[in-house]
């Protein structure tokens, strides 16, 4: 279980996230919100490269920045955007990561062959990251994301630039993958989640606004999909064009 407890993170008088809870089992739990919500100073916390002005993040009852590596190790994450190495293939680019990871050398090599397959890019691994389609970068961060089986993973859009085919094996495969860890799948396109996530959180202001199913959003807002509610909350449409898909 990872547990929120009133987070509060301010960047100097302008409040980001303000007396954030949460709590996040197995399962995936979209995170929805327009531009300047606090979706990403979020996930900047939970992954550790922000702290809290108050508040604290707990995994399974311990403080995150008190078990340090070791929650580290436990962790994938998957921005929005990474500065690659152009010269690197993405088996050199992975095998980089695992290394950061602590990943063994003698399991390292299984282990990049495992993800590769799990984002379908065996057939390129071994191209440089510089001749890589916006998709395909977006596809090899997810694979570095998921290296060592980490029992949290937080995806920042993880699905942005891939075609509608891939998109959709990808959100299967988060969703299979998730039935033994906690994701949180951050993005703009609500149709991403609204078939796989097991709680949607909208995040408005740096507040949660209502954190349930989809079912009981729908119920408790009177209308019949996950579009209408943020249509409802947020006043328009995502940031980026909402996708059926």
């Amino acid at each position: 279980m990872l547990e929120i407890k009133s987070l509060t993170k301010r960047y100097g008088k302008k409040v980001a996230l303000d007396q954030v809870s949460l709590s996040l089992g197995q399962g995936v739990y979209g995170l929805l919100g327009p531009n300047g919500a606090g979706k990403s100073t979020l996930m900047n916390l939970l992954t550790m490269n922000l702290r809290a002005d108050q508040g604290e993040i707990l995994w399974e009852g311990r403080e995150i920045y008190h078990m340090g590596k070791e929650y580290r190790k436990l962790l994938g994450y998957a921005p929005q955007q990474q500065g690659f190495y152009y010269s690197f293939t993405g088996r050199r680019f992975l095998g980089y990561m695992a290394c950061l990871k602590g990943i063994r050398k003698a399991e390292t090599s299984k282990e990049i062959n495992r993800v590769l397959t799990y984002v379908n890019m065996q057939e390129v691994a071994d191209r440089a990251i510089g001749g890589y389609s916006g998709g395909m970068k977006q596809r090899i961060l997810i694979a570095q994301a998921i290296l060592g089986n980490p029992r949290i993973i937080v995806l920042d859009e993880p699905t942005a630039g891939l075609d509608p085919k891939e998109r959709i094996r990808i959100r299967e495969k988060i969703g299979e993958l998730a039935k033994e860890r906690t994701i949180l799948f951050s993005t703009h396109v609500v149709s991403d989640v609204a078939q796989i996530a097991k709680e949607i959180i909208l995040l408005k202001e740096g507040q949660v606004v209502a954190c349930d199913t989809v079912d009981r959003l729908c119920q408790k807002f009177g209308v019949c999909d996950l579009e209408s509610i943020y249509m409802h909350i947020f006043g328009g449409m995502a940031d980026d064009e909402i996708s059926t898909f």
